[in-house]
C-alpha cells in the first residue's frame, strides 16, 4: 500500500462519481522532490528532465526551477515542450529523427543534438548547413551504445546498451564519427561531447558504476584524438520500485558519487537524464469500486477505469501499489457488493483477463463504492495508455497546487477533460534554485 498525499486523498474522495476515474498529481509534492534531487546533485552535474516520462505542461511548468533542460525524443515532443516552457534548452535525442524534425528542431535553436547513427549525422550536418545558426554551430553529442562489465546491467529493468540493440553508435564506429566532427568535414557541427544511456531501473551503486565506465571511456576516446570534450551525458534510468515504492533512489549517494567522478575530471561537465525518477510519486491514478465478486476461490473488484488509463502494471508486469479509500455512502436502493476474504484481485472494465492493476491486495471489507488511489502514476502512465480501446471515457485531470503557485493563466483541452496551467517558470529561477547546489 502507499497512501496519497492529504491534498490528494481530499481531492480523489471529493470527486462525484461521474468525475472519475481520474489523475490526480500533486504539483506541491512534486517541486519538494525535485528540489530535493537538485540539491543533492554538484554544481558540475546538469539535469535535464527527459519529457516521455510525463509531458503534462503543469508538470514541465512545476520542474522548471530544478532543471537545467529538457530532453525530447520525437519531433511532437519538441514542439509540445518548447510551447509549454518556451525559452528553456531543449537536448533532442531518439532513433529514427526525421529530417523535417531536424529542421524544426534547428529552427527552435535545439541546444543539443544526441546523434545516434552515422546516417543521422550526415543529414544533420546538410540541413545545419541549409537553416543552421548563422555563425554558429551546432553542439552534437554521439550516442553510443558501450561495452559494459559483464553482470553490471543484471539488475536493470530495461536495457537500452551493453548488447546489441537500435539505440545509438557501435563503438567501432566512434574514431570516424569523431574525424567527422573535428577534421572540419562537417564545419557547421561541434562535437561537444559524448552521450550514453545504457539502462533504466538502476540503484544508485550500479548507476555510478555505469556513468564510471561512461566517462573513462568518453576521456580515452578524447584523448586518443587529442580534442577535449565538454560534456558527458551519462543518462537516466534511476530505479523507481513499484514492489517497493518506499524505496526510493540515493540521489545523495548518486549526488556524492558524481562530485568525486568530476573531481577527477574538472573540466567535464556531466549530464543526466531522469524522467521516471522525478515525476513516478507525484501522481495517483483514482477509481472507483463497481462491483466486487467472487470465482473460483478468488475475490475480484471491477473499477471504473482499467489499464486503458494506466498501462504501467501492464507493461512492466507489476502490481500497481495502491490505497484503498472507504465511502461509507451507498445511495442506490440494490445491495452493496462487499469482499468476503481478505485479499482482492483489483481489476479495470475492460473484456480481457489481462485488464489487471494490482493482485492479491490486502483490503477485507472493500465495497462497490469505495475508491482506490493508484500510486506512483505521476509516469509512464496515461501517456503510454491504449486510450480508445473499448472506447471508454477518458479520465479527468486534476492538478494541485499551492495559492502562491498559481500565476499562470489555465486552459482547457477539452478532448481529453484535462485542465492543466500554461506557461513556465521564469528561466532567472533555475539559476536562483541552483544557489543551493553542494
Amino acid at each position: 500500500m502507499t497512501s496519497p498525499t492529504d491534498a490528494v486523498r481530499d481531492r480523489v474522495l471529493t470527486l462525484a462519481f461521474d468525475e472519475l476515474p481520474a489523475y490526480v498529481y500533486d504539483l506541491m509534492a512534486l517541486r519538494a522532490h525535485a528540489a530535493a534531487v537538485r540539491d543533492a546533485l554538484p554544481e558540475c552535474v546538469e539535469l535535464y528532465y527527459a519529457a516521455k516520462a510525463n509531458p503534462e505542461p503543469a508538470v514541465l511548468a512545476a520542474l522548471g526551477p530544478y532543471v537545467d533542460g529538457y530532453e525530447v525524443a520525437s519531433g511532437g515532443e519538441l514542439a509540445h515542450v518548447a510551447e509549454a516552457v518556451p525559452g528553456r534548452p531543449l537536448a533532442f535525442g531518439g532513433p529514427g529523427k526525421t529530417p523535417a524534425e531536424i529542421v524544426s528542431a534547428l529552427e527552435l535553436g535545439v541546444a543539443r543534438f544526441h546523434v545516434e547513427s552515422e546516417y543521422e549525422l550526415h543529414m544533420l550536418a546538410e540541413l545545419a548547413r541549409q537553416v543552421g545558426p548563422e555563425g554558429g554551430r551546432v553542439a552534437v553529442l554521439p550516442r553510443f551504445n558501450l561495452p559494459v562489465a559483464a553482470g553490471s546491467l543484471a539488475a536493470s529493468s530495461l536495457t537500452m546498451g551493453g548488447r546489441p540493440t537500435p539505440f545509438g553508435l557501435d563503438p567501432s564506429q566512434a574514431d570516424t564519427v569523431v574525424g567527422l566532427l573535428t577534421d572540419g568535414t562537417y564545419p557547421h557541427l561541434e562535437l561537444r561531447g559524448v552521450h550514453a544511456h545504457l539502462a533504466s531501473g538502476l540503484r544508485a551503486a550500479e548507476q555510478l558504476a555505469v556513468a564510471e565506465s561512461i566517462v573513462g571511456w568518453a576521456v580515452r576516446l578524447a584523448e586518443r584524438h587529442g580534442v577535449r570534450l565538454g560534456e558527458v551525458n551519462v543518462g537516466g534510468g534511476m530505479t523507481v520500485d513499484y514492489a517497493a515504492p518506499e524505496e526510493r533512489f540515493d540521489w545523495v549517494a548518486y549526488g556524492d558519487g558524481l562530485a568525486q567522478l568530476c573531481a577527477l575530471h574538472p573540466d567535464l561537465t556531466l549530464r543526466i537524464e531522469p524522467g521516471r525518477a522525478l515525476t513516478a510519486y507525484c501522481g495517483w491514478y483514482a477509481a472507483e469500486v463497481l462491483d466486487v465478486k467472487h470465482s473460483h476461490g478468488e475475490e475480484f473488484a471491477v473499477v471504473r477505469g482499467g489499464t486503458h488509463h494506466l498501462r504501467t502494471p501492464a507493461t512492466k508486469g507489476h502490481d500497481q501499489p495502491c490505497a484503498l479509500l472507504p465511502v461509507e455512502d451507498w445511495p442506490h436502493p440494490w445491495s452493496r457488493p462487499v469482499a468476503r476474504g481478505e485479499r482482492v484481485t483489483l481489476t479495470g472494465q475492460l473484456c480481457t483477463p489481462k485488464d489487471v492493476l494490482a493482485r492479491h491486495v490486502l483490503a477485507p471489507g472493500l465495497r462497490a463504492g469505495d475508491r482506490v488511489a493508484f500510486a506512483l502514476a505521476g509516469a509512464y502512465a496515461w501517456n503510454i495508455s491504449h486510450h480508445d480501446f473499448l472506447m471508454h471515457p477518458r479520465p479527468g485531470f486534476h492538478f494541485l497546487d499551492h495559492p502562491d503557485h498559481r500565476d499562470h493563466p489555465k486552459h482547457l483541452d477539452h478532448l481529453d477533460g484535462r485542465v492543466s496551467p500554461a506557461g513556465t517558470a521564469p528561466r532567472a529561477a533555475a539559476s536562483a534554485a541552483r544557489t543551493g547546489r553542494r
